[in-house]
């Protein structure tokens, strides 16, 4: 196995752990989602997932629920992408 896949397998596993979060309600839509759909994302949304790992758990809980929106519509966007998939 080549360098570059032990990398992106290492990556992969890292998201895959930053999809853990302390809030339950946001981890369940952070996993489900990666596991899914997380691969067929375009490299600019995959950039953008990653974005949205960084911000708070009560951030992404105030999106996720409605009740406030990301400032910033790159992440308005990818809020989007992940609600997208529990009304799929």
């Amino acid at each position: 196995m080549s360098e570059q896949n032990l990398n992106e397998e290492e990556h992969i596993r890292r998201l895959r752990w930053h999809c853990r979060r302390g809030i339950k309600e946001v981890e369940v839509l952070l996993v489900p989602f990666f596991e899914e759909r997380y691969t067929g994302l375009s490299a600019a949304d995959k950039l953008l997932f990653e974005k949205l790992l960084e911000q708070h758990d009560v951030d992404m809980f105030e999106w996720f629920t409605h009740r406030s929106k990301p400032e910033e519509a790159d992440l308005a966007h990818i809020v989007s992408l992940v609600l997208s998939r529990v009304g799929s």
